[in-house]
């Protein structure tokens, strides 16, 4: 297989785009320099190919991968796409190249380059679906639940099933606020919608009499003894706080303490 450096493949962000990347660069025994989405940004030397997603070519790739490579192989790369890794569409046709060529052995190929970087992102990416399992804050609008969450990569897909399972009762929706996707489940159906905009309407004074409740509750299970803010910090990281009903307000007075400590070192400086 050639290295093609002048070749950027361009395809519509879809995984099954994708893998419609994967089966041109074997009709066509080449490796793409680059990988994106739509049309390059800026002028470029090297010749870009649009790459047409075919249902019948994904599939073709799709059910090849388990075949010839391993089952869970299938499910990794299904995560390395939800990631937020630079360059994952490349990393991804890459991992499957040496996984086609290597078949179930790659597994076993952890000092490569290009497994090690795939199964960094998946880990990175499945630890933080599996800590919004605990830090998802719903809250009561009418009847109707409702959460927003900003995590680093496309955790919606992985965390679905927990949570429909766990509120199969009820209709709730669960807004990913950087990648404009949501989990909607309404009358026991289950939905994942993409490039939507939603806010969550004002809380009413039920709802907010629950935060307080919340607040006062997560304030007297505490032990003072045992306060370590270090460990908690690692823990539940920061960047959930924004959305977490009890830890809003220990947030901004966060925020509060690190503004006085920069200014207190700018005035030394």
């Amino acid at each position: 297989m050639s290295y093609g450096r002048d070749v950027i493949y361009s395809y519509d962000g879809t995984f099954d785009g994708l893998m419609c990347c994967v089966f041109e660069c074997f009709e066509r025994k080449e490796m793409p320099a680059e990988i994106i989405i739509g049309e390059p940004e800026q002028f470029s030397f090297s010749e870009v190919r649009i790459v047409d997603t075919s249902a019948e070519k994904a599939v073709r790739v799709i059910r090849a991968v388990p075949q010839k490579i391993t089952p869970d192989t299938l499910d990794t790369v299904h995560k390395m796409f939800l990631s937020c890794a630079a360059n994952k569409d490349l990393l991804i046709l890459q991992y499957l190249c040496k996984g086609f060529r290597f078949g179930k052995n790659i597994e076993k190929m952890l000092a490569d380059d290009t497994v090690n970087a795939v199964n960094k992102a998946v880990f990175h990416c499945t630890h933080e679906a599996h800590l919004l399992k605990g830090f998802v804050r719903f809250s009561d609008f009418n009847g109707y639940l409702a959460a927003v969450i900003e995590p680093k990569n496309k955790v919606i897909p992985l965390i679905a099933a927990h949570f429909t399972d766990r509120f199969r009762n009820e209709n709730f929706l669960i807004y990913d606020k950087p990648h404009r996707m949501a989990l909607i489940y309404f009358s026991h159906k289950a939905e994942i919608a993409e490039n939507i905009d939603f806010e969550l309407p004002s809380a009413s004074a039920e709802e907010e009499l629950y935060r307080e409740l919340w607040k006062c509750f997560y304030r007297t299970i505490g032990i003072k003894e045992r306060f370590n803010p270090r460990c908690r910090m690692n823990l539940m990281p920061k960047r959930f706080w924004s959305n977490m009903t009890e830890m809003r307000e220990e947030l901004g007075l966060y925020e509060v303490s690190q503004n006085r400590i920069t200014q207190k070192n700018e005035r030394h400086d």
